[in-house]
């Protein structure tokens, strides 16, 4: 792990724990157990330390998706268990997403910022990407826009458990999704 990801992890964990009034240099240097002053080295400004929080977030989703397993012979069952298993993947970075959540509120105003955490991003393509051809291998009509659909419904369970909301069954409704999804 180099330098750059280390204080990412650091700002994530800080992020996750007391949202972004904890993300501070200081703060980051003391949670990696670096000497004053690492942080501002590689990121002089808040905004900048921000940024590379974001970018740790949003490579972490992306190895996630790189090693999704897609078997070739699909049915209703299996996508469900794609999208689970997917989900509970993500979830497992539980700080990660915490800190999320967190950027997710706090950088409303920023869109340069806020664009990798959000649909505008290119892992979130990647998503919808591999959403539309699981939904496409069941036959499902205008799978494109049920892909979008998929995608965001994963994304508010897993931000539903992040913020510890209520106990959910994501297979009850994964399941559900897919089985009213109309077909060819």
């Amino acid at each position: 792990m180099d330098r750059r990801e280390q204080l990412a992890d650091a700002g994530i964990r800080l992020t996750a724990r007391g949202g972004m009034r904890a993300l501070t240099h200081r703060a980051v240097d003391a949670e990696a157990g670096l000497a004053a002053g690492s942080t501002s080295y590689y990121a002089r400004t808040r905004r900048e330390l921000t940024a590379l929080v974001v970018a740790r977030v949003t490579a972490q989703l992306s190895a996630e998706l790189g090693a999704l397993q897609i078997p070739d012979d699909l049915d209703d069952a299996a996508v469900v268990q794609i999208a689970a298993a997917f989900l509970e993947q993500l979830a497992a970075r539980a700080e990660a997403q915490a800190a999320r959540l967190a950027l997710l509120l706090e950088l409303r105003d920023d869109q340069d910022l806020r664009a990798p955490l959000t649909g505008a991003d290119p892992v979130r393509a990647r998503l919808d990407d591999v959403a539309r051809s699981l939904l496409s291998s069941l036959g499902v009509v205008a799978p494109e826009q049920s892909a979008v659909t998929l995608v965001g419904l994963i994304d508010a369970m897993l931000l539903y458990r992040t913020a510890a909301v209520a106990p959910l069954d994501t297979v009850s409704v994964l399941t559900a999704f897919i089985a009213g999804l109309p077909r060819r």
